[in-house]
Parts: structure tokens; sequence; C-alpha cells
């Protein structure tokens, strides 16, 4: 089922982005627009037999297609050795099939999300509110989650970002400080696991992000905006130019309020680096070992029984 989403995923990431369809047309080359037959789209397996190139063309395929189709795949494994192990034993198979299918959903909905965000720099709503509504439904499938824990958590992930780095980080230092893309998902953490869970999902992702950025620091002594981004600030430059004055100042009022089309600032401190991977690794280790490890830190400290 994991392989199966990957690469359901994989037209996620290609399409939201670019305002197409899920359903139409079906899959299809991105470089010569063959459509793709059934038996040269099964995960892992086709990309292996067709030796990584498309049967219409010949053109290499992405290595990212099958990357995302065998991490998939793990996360099948890892959510069911994580979750359903953890079940009751008298569980009915009707609830496990349940709770397994909602927390790989999840799980690959972050997958989409960091891919997204790590090419485009931003989270499609689709996948925060969209995801924070299937949180909401669900919530009977977390044990020791009620459905007020689970609207408390999803309005903290929200207000402890978009208070203090929407707000009043633009208030003082003139620029967003994070996206409103960032707090829909923290928000949508805390639908799902609770407001520890949004905690977590902050701090562990500001931790990892800092490192992350540390360390492409170090390997290319600079931190650039993604491909993607610069591509499309070019052709909105261009549309621009194509506007008369008044059409024109009206657009681009409207675009300064995008923090995407803020000029990124020199340093670390004030680089623009996509943060939503970092909070979607975040949630996807709370979701697989962090909910038991911070009961276990808490207990420890005699502030959970």
């Amino acid at each position: 089922m994991g392989l199966v989403g990957g690469s359901f995923i994989n037209v996620v990431i290609y399409r939201v982005p670019r305002n197409m369809s899920l359903v139409r047309p079906g899959s299809h080359c991105p470089h010569c627009g063959a459509p793709i037959r059934f038996y040269d789209n099964i995960p892992l397996l086709s990309y292996l037999w067709l030796r990584g190139k498309a049967r219409c063309c010949r053109t290499r395929i992405s290595i990212r297609y099958p990357t995302l189709e065998l991490l998939s795949g793990v996360l099948g494994f890892a959510v069911a050795a994580a979750m359903l192990m953890r079940l009751p034993g008298d569980t009915s198979l009707a609830r496990a099939t349940a709770v397994f299918a909602a927390d790989l959903i999840f799980a690959l909905a972050l997958v989409a999300a960091a891919f997204i965000d790590l090419e485009h720099m931003y989270v499609p709503d689709a996948i925060t509110l969209g995801g924070t509504i299937f949180a909401l439904a669900t919530f009977s499938l977390r044990p020791a989650l009620g459905f007020s824990d689970a609207v408390v958590g999803a309005a903290i992930g929200f207000l402890m970002i978009w208070l203090p780095f929407g707000v009043a980080y633009k208030w003082i230092r003139g620029r967003t400080g994070m996206g409103l893309g960032d707090a829909k998902l923290v928000m949508l953490a805390g639908a799902w696991f609770g407001w520890p869970g949004a905690v977590f999902a902050l701090l562990a992702g500001a931790v990892q992000g800092t490192v992350g950025a540390l360390v492409l620091l170090a390997v290319r002594g600079r931190i650039e905006e993604p491909d993607a981004v610069k591509a499309e600030k070019l052709e909105m430059q261009a549309e621009l130019e194509k506007l008369g004055p008044e059409e024109r100042a009206e657009a681009e009022a409207l675009l300064a309020k995008d923090p995407l089309y803020e000029a990124p600032g020199g340093g670390l401190g004030l680089a623009r680096i996509a943060f939503g991977p970092f909070l979607a690794l975040a949630m996807l280790e709370y979701l697989l070992v962090g909910g038991q490890a911070v009961g276990d830190y808490l207990r420890w400290l005699g502030l959970s029984a």
C-alpha cells in the first residue's frame, strides 16, 4: 500500500503546484506526452524493468520517482510496525485497517508537503487544511485523543506560529518570519496529535531545520531559493511588464503581501529556506516514536501519570 501510495504522491507533487487535475489526463510522459500503460506504471518494478528510461521516447526518468515510491513503501512498513503493533489484541480487523489507512494517508501527505515545499516553497492548502479536516474526522482512531483535544491542538499549533512569526516578527522586522503554510502544517500536527505533537513538531523541526541550514551553508557556501521559485518569479515579472501602470501597481501591491516575493536577505538569519520539510520530518518522527518518547520523558520529569 505504501508503494502504491508513493506512485500517487509522485502525481500530487508534480501536478498540484502546476494547477493540474490529479485525475485527467491519465498518467503520461512529461517529455513527449504519450500515455503510460499500466504495466509501465508499477511502483519500482517498472522503473527497474525499463532501466530508468521511458518506453515511449527513451527519455531518462527522474530518480525522484522510484525514490519516493521506495520511501513510501518503507513508511507503509513503518506505520504498520509502529502503529498496528501497539493496538490491543482484541482490536477488530476493521478498526486495525482504519488505523493503518488513516496513519498511512497522513504520512504520505506529509511526504508530498515536504517535496512540494522543497521545490516551490509553499505548502498547498489541500494538504494542510484538508488534512486538518481529515484529522478531526478521524480523531477516534487515535487513543486518548478527544475531539476537543484535536480542536484545541489545531488552534494552538496555528497560533504559536502565526502570532510570533507572522504578526509580531513582521511588525518588528518588516518581513515575514514564517509563512502561513508552516502555521497550517503545525495546525495539522495539533489536530492529529493534540497540542504536545504541535509543540514537538515546531521545536524538533526548528532544531533539524537549523542543522540542515548549517550543513547546506557549509557544503554550498550559500543558501539560495529553488530553481522553480526563481523561474516563477521571472515569469511573474514578465507578466507584470505587460500590464499598464495602474494594473501593474495593483498587482505589485498584491504580490507585496506574499512572503514568497519578498527579497531574501543576506546571511543565515535572513536566508530563505523551506521549513516545511523539517516540520514534516518532525511530525513523522512523532507519529512513529515521538509520542511514546515524549510521554516517557514527561513521566520521568514527574509531569505525567
